[in-house]
């Protein structure tokens, strides 16, 4: 519809201009390496991270000063032994440590102090850091138990020792090839699940730290540890391999307990030949299919103190697995969400069937009892044949067992005769249902079965909600897709593979960090690729790999991971660390494709999987990424002052476009290829279109799409790039109607049909890639904040310093609501209609800005107190009410 706006601009919190009576700022948000108080910091520069909380209007630090050092009292009053600024004219909120070399095992107490914008100082309150081993030597030997990588039974590990003073403070340090549990004294540390970080384990390990201080005693005191299998020892067989992995050996660890006394003293108590191990109730645990437990072979005790282990049998010395044993610095994964039974229905005496009534990754807790030897086998899926049973086809396809021992998401647990809790500690399902199965009669009500999500313990960052509630369900459906698949790096489904596939984390990467704080996750992951990388420059399609995926279509549509994963860091963070850890790795690849390219075209790509009917050329969309790849080259070089590479890969980029366009772009029809959405969508997703035909190349994606019915027909590119190409171009009624559509095929398709994640295949009823917990037509998730909400990354001013806000009023909606807590706090884009006019209120946070630009209309009249402005608008922090007429 063609009309005519009138923008009247009135500023919060102030009857007048941009006046706003002042709540007491305040410096919040202090993070350590974009964690909170942590330990174990490894990094010998770490990132000193805060926020101003000023909502005055125009808000902005105009200096800061970093105040570090050991002595906590002595940072309250402004002294740092370790690094004291000068008072530094900086809008800078993200700072590297540059001061005296870092101890290792030391705590650092750091506060910053703000000077505002009328010259105010104001002073955070002191956080912690604390350093871990900082490439020092470990003294605990890597120990393991004599059996080989076929036995099934988890091995258990303890040691008994005394700490003859009073102590001050104790720290565990602990790195495993595998998983593991830790106890002190009976009691499990942490709240972690499958630690460490699944990594590349011959070339990299992670430890993790703990202050265990509150665990120990002055007196006798134990150490337990139970180790897992994890990716280390795949035991499971299955098409990818992983039981051929060059690393894979029985788990191993070793482990340093440092114990600082009152009088200044330390005592570490590390693992070695004096340490004791025997098997016991976990007899089999896999990361693919479940885990197995005897409560019958129980061993209590065996951490506590006293416990008599002469019969325990003794270690074997192992070698490390890597010569590279990092800090683990990320979220871990936790059990984060408890999930009561929506219900649970007797099939008969021995078969249970609960149903969750949403579809999760993650474990179940059980209460059994029932008669000794009894064998309760625990089935986990995501559908039900017609007649009501567990459906395990969808996702048990790529599964070769040689036998039926190890049956595919199965927990089996042997009863005692006694109450019996169960919970995998090594395994994890996808699952919104559980069959249960008993060689005998037991009885299970809903009390008796808990389930846990479990994911990577990431901080949201978004919140959406609108009119339209099947909108709302999409967005909710790909959160818990995308959490589903988060566990310490992204996945494509939390069943049928749990593999780390490249392209699915490169699709979704704008969805996960619009609406959580993943960067953690992220750089983690990015250091896998830099392990997994071949010397030629080549990337699998799977990371990390125990050697499948080096082939002939792991190109440029999968794994420009490399690229485009670092480049989004920055633009959401405003951090250029990740581009700068992995520059020669992203130039590497470049350099590679080009080598094997002729005239700057290349097939080197998978293509856009699971279409709903239309191919699209393999050529043409490799060639797209590759031009993407070496583009996102050319701005990194020219961010790091390398003057000849920016030059050259920018003429290289220059070179594939012409090229892409050249052969696949018809200027008379204006037309990408055989004209299907992907081609089309994927020109101006990526700017490949020459501007004087870009709006003329979306009228005719509009077209298309209205040609198939307001109806997708794209794979995972056209998926990734269809809805930005339509919003962003004009055609954001065509977006939003694309979006919202509730029939097939749609995202509102699945949510219709009662998905509570994102689903692997337009058609449900597909017979294959029919996963139910998918992340790879992810980017729609992420499509609300930029397409509804219009809150965008700025290139030239990253990290959201400054916003680009394009906020679209869709007729389809009648309000709308997005917040996105940025590096700078939190912005805020929210609409409402009533009758012809528009409500729409847009939070800046301080030391940010935004350029406001509205798009759809034919003319627009802006007035702010009574002044007509420009239809570009440029904002200072602040928060504003438009009416729009």
């Amino acid at each position: 519809m063609r009309y005519r706006q009138i923008l009247f601009l009135t500023a919060l919190l102030g009857s007048a201009g941009l006046k706003a009576s002042a709540a007491e700022a305040a410096v919040t948000g202090l993070r350590t390496e974009y964690l909170v108080n942590p330990i174990g910091i490894d990094e010998v520069h770490p990132r000193l991270k805060w926020m101003l909380k000023d909502s005055r209007s125009g808000a902005t630090q105009t200096a800061y000063q970093l105040i570090i050092g050991t002595d906590s009292m002595a940072v309250v009053k402004g002294e740092g032994n370790g690094w004291t600024t000068d008072k530094t004219t900086s809008v800078a909120m993200l700072v590297a440590y540059a001061g005296k070399p870092l101890a290792p095992y030391s705590k650092y107490f750091w506060k910053v102090k703000v000077w505002d914008k009328d010259n105010k100082e104001i002073s955070s309150a002191v956080n912690s850091f604390e350093t871990g081993l900082m490439g020092e030597r470990w003294t605990g030997a890597w120990i393991s138990d004599r059996k080989g990588i076929d036995a099934r039974p988890a091995p258990y590990f303890r040691k008994g020792f005394k700490a003859q003073k009073k102590i001050k403070s104790a720290r565990a340090y602990i790195a495993v090839a595998g998983l593991y549990e830790l106890f002190l004294n009976g009691k499990k540390v942490g709240n972690h699940r499958l630690d460490p970080m699944y990594t590349r384990f011959d070339r990299r390990n992670l430890y993790v730290s703990y202050d265990v201080t509150a665990n120990l005693q002055q007196g006798e005191n134990a150490i337990g540890v139970l180790l897992g299998n994890g990716w280390y020892n795949h035991q499971a067989l299955a098409v990818w391999n992983f039981d051929r992995a060059p690393w894979r050996q029985r788990p191993a660890f070793c482990m340093d307990l440092r114990i600082t006394y009152t009088d200044g003293t330390t005592e570490v108590i590390a693992t070695g030949n004096d340490w004791k191990t025997k098997t016991g109730p976990i007899t089999s645990n896999n990361i693919y299919t479940g885990e197995h437990y005897d409560s019958r072979l129980e061993i209590p005790g065996w951490n506590k103190p006293g416990f008599d282990d002469q019969k325990w049998d003794g270690i074997s010395l192992r070698s490390a697995p890597s010569r590279q044993i990092v800090s683990q610095t990320m979220e871990p994964i936790r059990n984060v969400e408890e999930i009561l039974p929506k219900s649970i229905k007797k099939i008969n005496d021995t078969v249970y069937l609960v149903d969750l009534g949403r579809n999760i990754a993650g474990v179940t807790k059980l209460k059994l009892n029932g008669e000794s030897g009894t064998v309760v086998r625990i089935k986990h899926g995501e559908r039900l044949y017609p007649n009501g049973r567990l459906d395990m086809s969808n996702i048990d396809v790529y599964y070769r067992p040689k036998d039926d021992s190890d049956p595919f998401q199965t927990d089996i647990v042997t009863l005692n005769g006694k109450p019996v809790e169960f919970m995998a500690k090594f395994n994890y399902k996808g699952f919104q249902y559980v069959e249960l199965h008993s060689s005998k009669p037991i009885k299970l009500s809903k009390n008796d079965v808990t389930a846990y999500f479990m994911h990577s313990d990431v901080k949201p960052a978004g919140q959406f909600g609108s009119s339209n509630e099947i909108v709302n369900k999409i967005w909710w459906a790909s959160n818990n897709a995308y959490l589903s698949n988060l566990f310490g790096y992204p996945t494509d489904c939390p069943q049928r593979e749990k593999n780390g596939w490249t392209g699915d984390g490169h699709f979704a990467v704008e969805t996960g960090l619009y609406n959580f704080d993943g960067i953690s996750v992220y750089e983690k992951w990015m250091a896998d690729h830099r392990d997994e990388q071949q010397p030629n420059g080549v990337l699998p399609d799977i990371i990390p790999t125990g050697g499948w995926g080096y082939g002939t279509a792991n190109g440029t549509d999968w794994t420009s991971t490399i690229a485009i994963i670092p480049w989004n860091l920055y633009l959401f963070y405003g951090d250029t660390k990740a581009l700068s850890d992995n520059y020669s790795n992203i130039k590497a690849y470049v350099n590679y494709v080009e080598s094997i390219s002729k005239d700057g075209l290349t097939s080197f790509g998978r293509g856009d999987w699971v279409p709903v009917k239309s191919s699209s050329s393999l050529e043409y969309t490799s060639s797209v990424y590759f031009y993407t790849d070496a583009l996102i080259l050319s701005k990194t070089a020219g961010l790091f002052g390398k003057t000849e590479d920016q030059e050259y890969y920018t003429q290289l980029a220059e070179k594939i476009r012409t090229a892409i366009n050249n052969k696949y772009f018809n200027k008379e029809t204006c037309l990408y290829g055989s004209g299907v959405q992907t081609e089309l969508s994927m020109a101006l997703q990526w700017h490949v279109v020459p501007e004087e035909y870009r709006l003329q190349l979306a009228a005719n994606l509009a077209k298309r799409v209205v040609a198939d019915k307001m109806h997708l027909d794209v794979g995972v590119l056209g998926a990734k790039a269809v809805l930005n190409a339509l919003s962003e171009n004009g055609q954001e009624e065509i977006a939003y109607k694309l979006a919202a559509q509730d029939t097939y095929p749609s995202w509102g398709w699945w949510i219709a049909n009662g998905a509570t994640t994102l689903q692997e295949n337009w058609d449900m009823q597909a017979p294959r890639d029919i996963s139910q917990n998918h992340m790879m037509f992810g980017e729609v998730g992420g499509w609300f904040f930029k397409g509804l909400g219009g809150i965008k990354p700025d290139e030239s001013a990253a990290g959201f310093k400054n916003i680009l806000l394009r906020p679209n009023f869709v007729t389809g909606l009648s309000h709308m609501e997005s917040e996105y807590e940025g590096p700078y706090g939190k912005i805020v884009s929210s609409w409402k209609r009533s009758g012809k006019s528009i409500a729409y209120t847009v939070v800046i946070p301080a030391n940010s800005s935004a350029d406001f630009q509205l798009s759809g209309a034919e003319k627009r009249h802006i007035y702010l107190d009574g002044k007509q402005l420009d239809n570009n608008y440029h904002l200072s922090a602040g928060t504003y009410h438009f009416i729009i007429k």
